[in-house]
């Protein structure tokens, strides 16, 4: 069996993926097998936290479309990735394992507030860690989120879960003769202007040197392929 290859990472997850086959919402079936997943890349031995989005409930962005302020509406949007924490921590430990929600919005009755200090002794503790809340400021997405988390955390590398098996010349979806790359730098990701993750989190992933792995989240087991080297994805870094 091939080892990890990280001794820590982030897996980034977006909120359209917890509502699995409907169009909004929370798809619990698929929240319980992202859970399973979860757990088997754990118990690899590797320090797991995950940045949740929000975008099954609410896009701040979206919305501030309709007069409301961005501030406002991103806000909105930060509560919406808390309300899928819990529900992603919940299944956790539904299943045996112990995880922590923390969020960069301070909303003690409900999680932790995050606190870099508590996380790293959550990640000594064997716990996985379900970052809410985004970074807890206005114009920053969840993917920023992730490398900043990720730097914070001295994690090894974001997993960047999504619906297709990698990063393509075009959408594979739309161009039959679209190919998928294998490798990239940050820099041909910025310049080729590959909609991966934003501007801002490609930045600060290059000047952390923060290796991003772009995977299909779609087929069980997935997470765990990946941190052996297994499967199709890309690597950005």
């Amino acid at each position: 069996m091939a080892k990890p290859k990280y001794r820590r990472v982030i897996v980034k997850l977006s909120g359209e993926a917890l509502s699995g086959p409907e169009k909004f919402g929370i798809h619990q079936a698929t929240v319980d097998r992202f859970a399973a997943d979860l757990i088997a890349a754990r118990a690899l031995g590797i320090g797991l936290g995950v940045v949740v989005g929000g975008g099954n409930v609410l896009r701040g962005a979206q919305i501030s479309e309709n007069g409301l302020s961005r501030p406002t509406a991103d806000a909105m949007g930060m509560l919406a990735t808390v309300m899928n924490a819990l529900v992603l921590e919940a299944a956790i430990e539904r299943a045996g394992v112990s995880a922590r929600t923390m969020s960069a919005l301070a909303m003690p009755q409900v999680c932790e507030t995050y606190e870099r200090q508590r996380a790293l002794r959550h990640f000594e503790e064997k716990r996985i860690i379900v970052f809410a809340g985004g970074t807890g400021n206005p114009y920053f997405t969840t993917d920023t989120t992730a490398i900043l988390r990720a730097a914070e955390m001295g994690c090894d590398a974001v997993l960047k879960a999504t619906d297709v098996d990698g990063v393509y010349t075009a959408d594979p979806k739309r161009d039959p003769k679209a190919t998928r790359y294998k490798q990239l730098s940050h820099q041909e990701a910025l310049e080729k202007n590959l909609k991966i993750m934003d501007a801002t989190a490609f930045a600060l992933a290059r000047e952390n040197r923060t290796p991003i792995i772009v995977f299909s989240i779609r087929k069980q087991g997935a997470i765990e392929t990946v941190l052996r080297g297994r499967g199709h994805f890309t690597t950005v870094g």
